[in-house]
């Protein structure tokens, strides 16, 4: 029996996705098919098979190093994988030993900007056929499950800020590379603060157009093409999908995004808030609702009119509110994205909720007979990953759900009413996650710690750098 078989990790639908998947590559005379996986950080990682071994992919995987795992931002290891259990408490992670991506077929596309080249996104098992515990596509299918268990379904639409920018240089001497290597310099496409002005719009129609050709040709559930308010800023939004979709949109796009870019000479981030002068932060805006499972009804949407939700709605809102400090390391969890949580700013600084407010955290929409009622988070950074900023909403919000906490009044003035803070760094956004005892206990101690060393690690990092700010202020002085 094949590996896939031995622990039946492949449903009935996914097999006619892979039947499918074996007639594109021959109909389209594929030569090679890249099968990745989301890392911890939400970065796709992988390998690229010649199409002849995309069989064998299907039947036993494709085995990668469990190091990858072990590794920050900056690709440094960081836990001591030539100890017992590799500094994970797992055989496998030993010496740095081999885990399997086990692709999913339902997941398979042509890419669009590289000539006869597939696409498949992966699981990640150990060698015994057991999920691998720190993959977070797993650990956000555990929540859905748990919320399926509860009698919904999890529903995301994505609102998404990035920049664009002209590479100045590829900066690839031999001093440039490094962990991690220099940045390139970059110069901009518009010099933005004209919002949704069809003159800033059309100056960077050429570079979003291509992007837009692109992922709409890749399958993605595109809605709507943006110039954003800040200089070489942009915004795509995408239609609400169930269940995975929307997280496994999310890294594709951003991967793409960048891959189209970087090939016409332009530099795509989603860092936060890049140092450039007067650059403008992005965000990530994840629109959510529930699905009721008996009847396909939007579980959010009230009945008696003048109500902004329905009660499981406002039960759910409750949830995220009372865990909106811990999962900060889920929704933002960079040193960078901090630098935007700022007041006036059209992002939040508190745990609070309004009505169609841009200032709170959360912000309900719809009503009574309107079947698109959502809460939107505006606390997420574009950087974060998919799988555990939507994880934490399911899970906190399911809470809520279960234990019909109130969230209270709205905010109709978002920067004065008094409310708990969100995490003004990194470091406060660890310490809220390390005394949660909600999250240990849903997401377990062992993925929770694994986490925290991880971003623990980078924090040291940072604090041991001298920044330009330092410089500035006590190299003359003292």
């Amino acid at each position: 029996m094949t590996f896939v078989e031995r622990f039946a990790l492949r449903s009935d639908e996914q097999k006619e996705a892979a039947a499918r998947a074996r007639r594109l590559v021959e109909e389209r005379q594929l030569e090679v098919v890249r099968i990745g996986f989301p890392d911890q950080h939400g970065l796709l990682r992988g390998k690229t098979m010649v199409a002849g071994e995309l069989e064998s992919a299907f039947a036993n995987g494709v085995g990668i190093t469990s190091s990858l795992f072990a590794k920050d931002t900056a690709n440094r290891t960081v836990f001591p994988v030539w100890t017992r259990g590799g500094g994970f408490g797992l055989e496998a992670f030993e010496g740095a030993g081999d885990v399997l991506m086990i692709p999913d077929p339902a997941t398979f596309r042509v890419l669009p900007w590289t000539p006869k080249t597939g696409w498949l996104l992966a699981d990640v098992y150990l060698p015994d056929g057991r999920p691998l515990p720190y993959a977070t596509r797993h650990i956000y299918r555990d929540a859905l499950s748990r919320l399926a268990a509860a009698g919904y379904d999890y529903v995301a639409g994505l609102e998404v800020e990035f920049h664009v920018f002209r590479l100045q240089s590829d900066r690839m001497a031999p001093e440039d590379s490094g962990q991690p290597g220099k940045p390139p310099p970059v110069s901009i496409l518009t010099h933005g603060y004209q919002y949704l002005s069809e003159l800033r719009f059309d100056q960077l129609e050429p570079v979003l157009e291509d992007l837009r050709r692109e992922i709409v040709a890749l399958g993605l559930p595109l809605r709507s093409v943006e110039s954003e308010y800040g200089p070489s800023q942009a915004e795509f939004t995408f239609a609400a999908r169930g269940g995975l979709g929307p997280a496994d949109d999310m890294v594709l796009f951003r991967s793409a995004v960048k891959q189209i870019c970087r090939r016409r000479g332009l530099h795509a981030t989603f860092m936060c808030r890049p140092q450039i002068p007067n650059v403008m932060s992005s965000g990530w805006h994840l629109h959510q609702s529930l699905k009721d499972r008996r009847n396909g009804a939007n579980a959010f949407m009230p009945v008696r009119e003048g109500e902004l939700l329905s009660e499981t709605g406002r039960h759910f809102l409750g949830g995220l509110l009372q865990h909106a400090r811990a999962s900060s390391v889920f929704t933002t969890p960079t040193l960078n994205g901090y630098k935007r949580f700022r007041p006036h700013s059209l992002a939040p600084d508190r745990a609070v909720w309004g009505h169609d407010n841009r200032g709170v955290m959360l912000r309900a929409l719809g009503g009574a007979g309107d079947a698109a009622t959502r809460l939107e988070n505006r606390a997420g950074e574009p950087a974060a990953n998919p799988y555990l900023y939507m994880a934490s909403q399911v899970l906190a919000g399911l809470d809520g759900i279960e234990r019909g906490l109130d969230p209270g009044p709205s905010a109709d003035a978002p920067y004065e009413t008094k409310a708990e803070p969100l995490p003004r760094s990194l470091g406060e956004a660890v310490a809220a996650l390390r005394e949660s005892t909600f999250f240990r206990e849903k997401l377990g101690a062992a993925f929770v710690d694994y986490l925290l060393t991880i971003k623990e690690g980078e924090i040291a990092r940072f604090q041991a750098e001298v920044t330009d700010w330092e410089q500035r202020e006590y190299f003359e002085m003292y």
